[in-house]
C-alpha cells in the first residue's frame, strides 16, 4: 500500500534561518554563549546538529548574526538622527530615544551584546562597534556643551557611559505590561537625562 505521508527530509530543520536565530539567541541568553554547545542548541531546537549546519557554518556565525542585528539597528538609528541636521542637544535626545526603542524591539539581541566578554574576534569586533557608538554619543555631548546647550561641568567621557548604562539596564527590568511602551520609557529617559545635563532651572 502506498503511504500518503510526505517523505522525511533528513538534515533539513523545520526552521527558517530567522526562526533558528531567534531560538538560539534565547538559549545563549539563558545558558551563556560560552556554555552553550551546538549539541545543546540542537537539543533545545529538537533537531540534529547537521540541521543547524544547513543554515550556518558554526556557533560563532550564529553569534555574529545576532550581534549584527543589535549593532546594525543602533548604528542605523544614530545615522537617521544625523541625517536630520538637528542641533546637538536635539540630536542627543533623539539618539537616546531611538536607543531605547532599539533595545525594546531587539531585546534578546541587545541582551546578548551586553553580556559579551571579548573572548573571540567576533566578540571583540562587536565590542569595538559598541565603543564607537559610546564615543559618538560623547561627541554629541561635547558639541552641545560648545553650543552652550548643556552644562559645562559634566564629563563628556563619563556622561555617555552613564546614559547608556541607564538605557541598558532595561534588559534587567523592562516589562511592557507593567512599565509601558518603549515611547513611555524613552520619554522618561529623555527627561531625566536632558534635565540633568541642562542643569537646575533658574527660578529668578
Amino acid at each position: 500500500m502506498t503511504s500518503t505521508h510526505s517523505p522525511v527530509r533528513r538534515g533539513r530543520p523545520g526552521y527558517d534561518r530567522e526562526q533558528l536565530l531567534q531560538v538560539c539567541v534565547q538559549v545563549f541568553n539563558e545558558h551563556g554563549y560560552d556554555a552553550t554547545s551546538m549539541g545543546k542548541l540542537a537539543e533545545e531546537l529538537g533537531i540534529t546538529k547537521s540541521a543547524i549546519y544547513h543554515h550556518v557554518a558554526s556557533k560563532e556565525e550564529l553569534l555574529e548574526l545576532a550581534l549584527n542585528r543589535a549593532l546594525d539597528a543602533l548604528e542605523a538609528e544614530y545615522q537617521r538622527v544625523q541625517d536630520q541636521k538637528l542641533d546637538a542637544v536635539d540630536q542627543l535626545e533623539a539618539v537616546l530615544r531611538g536607543t531605547v526603542r532599539v533595545l525594546v524591539e531587539q531585546m534578546p539581541y541587545v541582551t546578548l551584546l551586553l553580556r559579551l566578554r571579548g573572548n573571540s574576534e567576533v566578540e571583540m569586533a562587536a565590542l569595538q562597534r559598541r565603543r564607537q557608538f559610546t564615543r559618538q554619543l560623547g561627541e554629541l555631548i561635547t558639541r552641545a556643551q560648545e553650543d552652550g546647550q548643556i552644562r559645562q561641568d559634566v564629563s563628556a567621557v563619563a556622561a555617555p557611559r552613564l546614559l547608556l548604562g541607564m538605557v541598558n539596564s532595561l534588559v534587567d527590568w523592562y516589562r511592557p505590561t507593567t512599565i509601558g511602551s518603549a515611547d513611555v520609557v524613552a520619554d522618561t529617559v529623555a527627561k531625566i537625562a536632558l534635565d540633568g545635563l541642562r542643569g537646575p532651572t533658574d527660578s529668578r
